[in-house]
């Protein structure tokens, strides 16, 4: 029979099977793991889910479709992200988010004052578009960061991928078990990929492992040739007749990996300086540095407002600043990174909690609710001269000749206010009726409550959030450090002959007093006192020595001694000599990276530490001594104009403007030292450890603590000195004058 019948009866039957099971086209979906979909619903981060939802609405509500050459590239970032929208949503949600703030604009600036009599505010308006226009470039490339972020997170691991793969397969040669042991030991987002892989033959997606990581890898092909290149080395090794060649394709994989890692982040380091200092000088020096001329663009240029200084600083500058964060960022190639360990273990996760020990009982707080009491008293306090004066609109107190409180916003012969608040006057000296102010050196102290009590509270946030945990990385970080050498010890005990039972208790008392020794340790008294096997002595949920030291790579390394050992002491010790090998590597790889990282950021993280906030604080009083002294001379030499009728206003006194009260500039630039802090923090952490977020939280924590402390300390000392020098010029004014 000849091929052309055999297509034609496979055809007749094809229909025939359709016909008879009423299959439609249309009906059919897609297979899907019901395993994988809820650990992806477990572990895909909540602001996706979001993102997902305003795209899915948009969508429906606009339903823009994207450009045709934008699509693909669209499209290959939904997939890395697994996020469940379309191109035509990613395109929608840009210019749903601008109509939204196109008509809350008009709704804020013209509706609700045409409604209740008041002007019509073209500013809010305005800003509302150019804020609408200047996030659609943003939003419309959300996918891309998104899909950039998931990168960076995946090739954080990337390392530790390929050393679980290959350390499993040097005793057991079976890729698709390889792979189930890396995604078991990695933290998502590149767990959720392997298991993708693995699910993906299971549904029948894929007919081999092979298949299923080919297709994987072409996602990367752009962005990590390594990780491609290793793992095609791994799949060679399957095909190696000879044992010794087979070991020599997965002991390439690791180096391989390994090297191209080195090198790619030397080049970003060196092409790192140039944006890096340009993001420096346009987000931090020069912003500073317009910190020190505007006291006198507000005080000479009355139509300057304090919402206008807000928006430039507090909106435009720090959005400026992410923006090219997020894109220095991307633009960082793999690493080798840590991970967050509370995501991985339940018991760890208890510790991000702050942890009260009462007795027997453990009482657990969440650190949002001392964040939440920190930062509500200190707001309380910073605004309360705002209350005092809506309360008792004509109250002050001053410091002076005749100190004390009174019923009256100026006091004679005062030189300090309490709440500062003045009549406006135009450019002639008259009063326009309209109440301004604070300008007090009380109520500018007591507004340092503000960005201190902000800074204070997120960062004790972040702190108790990160702390604990952090802690038990570190020691972890120290049992690694030394668990090479630990494994080394342990796998020639095995190789001369000793049982695992006998070797954990021989290498415990050579490593006696370290952290190593710890763990050993407890893995042999558990043996001994307890009747544990191997096994369970270190793996017992309650009583296993890895729950007391929570660490991937020990985890790993100590499963892989459990499994070799079953084909004898003599494959359990090479395991073990290899593991330590590979440990050794990674760690010597890792500190070469962050000596390349280290000259980049050295000058972020001094301008973190004291830079920032010392010239910020100083800038404060300086502004405060100035508007002080202005504010004064523009007084006494409208007393000059009206007693000598005229003669001494007109041009001189339009040169002085009321100016943007202290009060409001102190917590405009404080805010702006907290957003710095924050933003620069996350990029440090971003270069030097990748998407590493438990680091990020201590780091954050520790910064805008310290940040707040050191801000508030020199900006109270700087204006309360700065003020008794304006004082005593005030002072010999007032005299002079008089």
């Amino acid at each position: 029979m000849d091929d052309k019948n055999v297509d034609n009866i496979k055809k007749k039957y094809q229909a025939k099977i359709s016909s008879e099971l009423h299959e439609k086209k249309s009906d059919l979906k897609p297979i899907t793991s019901k395993d994988y979909n809820s650990f992806k619903s477990e572990y895909l981060p909540k602001h996706l889910s979001f993102y997902e939802k305003a795209c899915n609405f948009s969508e429906k509500l606009l339903k823009i479709k994207a450009e045709k050459a934008k699509i693909p590239t669209y499209q290959e970032a939904i997939d890395i992200c697994h996020l469940n929208i379309t191109p035509t949503g990613a395109a929608s949600f840009p210019i749903a988010v601008f109509m939204f703030f196109l008509f809350l604009g008009l709704f804020i600036g013209f509706v609700l004052p045409y409604a209740f009599g008041g002007a019509t505010s073209y500013f809010l308006i305005i800003m509302s578009i150019f804020i609408g226009i200047g996030v659609m470039i943003p939003l419309g490339n959300l996918p891309f960061f998104f899909a950039n972020n998931w990168r960076m997170k995946a090739s954080n691991e990337m390392v530790l991928c390929i050393f679980y793969i290959v350390t499993y397969m040097r005793h057991n040669s079976n890729l698709e078990l390889g792979v189930d042991f890396a995604a078991e030991h990695l933290s998502p987002p590149l767990s959720i990929d392997l298991k993708k892989i693995v699910w993906n033959i299971e549904t029948g997606k894929f007919h081999s492992i092979k298949e299923s990581i080919d297709d994987y890898l072409e996602s990367w092909r752009k962005w990590n040739l390594e990780f491609i290149e290793s793992m095609h080395l791994i799949e060679s090794s399957l095909y190696e007749a000879s044992e010794g060649r087979r070991l020599d394709a997965l002991d390439k994989s690791l180096s391989v990996m390994l090297e191209e890692t080195y090198e790619k982040m030397l080049h970003y380091a060196q092409n790192l300086k140039s944006p890096l200092t340009t993001l420096h000088m346009m987000g931090i020096i020069l912003p500073i540095l317009g910190l020190v001329i505007l006291p006198l663009v507000v005080s000479f240029m009355p139509e300057v407002k304090w919402y206008h200084l807000f928006t430039l600083y507090n909106i435009i500058l720090p959005a400026a600043v992410f923006y090219l964060g997020k894109i220095i960022l991307s633009k960082r190639p793999t690493g080798y990174g840590d991970s967050d360990i509370s995501k991985t273990s339940k018991e760890v996760r208890k510790y991000k909690n702050i942890l009260i020990r009462l007795g027997n009982f453990e009482i657990k707080i969440h650190p949002i609710i001392l964040s939440i009491i920190v930062i509500v008293v200190f707001l309380f306090i910073g605004f309360s001269p705002l209350m005092i004066h809506a309360v008792l609109p004509n109250f002050d107190c001053s410091v002076g000749e005749e100190s004390g409180c009174m019923n009256s916003l100026t006091h004679p012969n005062a030189k300090y206010y309490f709440l500062g608040y003045r009549d406006e006057t135009d450019s002639e000296g008259s009063p326009t009726g309209k109440i301004i102010g604070p300008y007090g050196i009380g109520a500018t102290l007591l507004s340092l409550a503000i960005p201190f009590g902000l800074g204070l509270g997120v960062g004790l946030y972040f702190k108790f959030r990160s702390k604990n945990v952090i802690k038990i990385r570190n020691e972890a970080k120290k049992l690694e450090q030394e668990f090479a050498s630990a494994l080394f010890q342990l796998g020639n005990r095995l190789g001369d002959g000793f049982p695992a039972e006998i070797a954990f208790g021989k290498v415990s008392k050579v490593m006696e007093g370290t952290v190593s020794g710890k763990f050993f340790d407890t893995v042999s008294g558990n043996i001994r006192r307890l009747g544990f096997s191997v096994e369970q002595a270190i793996f017992d949920p309650e009583k296993g020595a890895i729950a007391y030291f929570p660490s991937p790579i020990i985890e790993s390394s100590m499963k892989v001694l459990v499994e070799s050992s079953k084909k004898g002491p003599l494959v359990a010790s090479n395991a073990l000599i290899n593991v330590s090998n590979y440990i050794k590597e990674m760690h010597r790889v890792d500190e070469r990276l962050r000596d390349l990282m280290a000259d980049v950021i050295s000058s972020m993280k001094s301008q973190i530490s004291f830079l920032t906030p010392a010239i910020s604080g100083i800038v404060i009083g300086i502004t405060s001594m100035i508007t002080a002294i202005l504010g004064t001379l523009g007084d006494k030499l409208g007393q000059l104009a009206s007693e000598a009728e005229g003669v001494a206003g007109g041009g001189v006194l339009s040169m002085f403007g009321a100016g943007v009260p202290t009060f409001h500039f102190q917590v405009i630039v404080g805010l702006y030292v907290i957003q710095i802090v924050y933003l620069l923090t996350i990029l440090i952490n971003g270069i030097e450890n990748g998407s590493d977020k438990l680091n990020e939280r201590f780091l954050i924590g520790k910064n805008l603590i310290r940040t707040s402390i050191t801000y508030t300390i020199v900006a109270f000392i700087i204006m309360v000195l700065f003020n008794l020098i304006a004082g005593s010029i005030m002072g010999s004014l007032t005299a002079s004058v008089g």
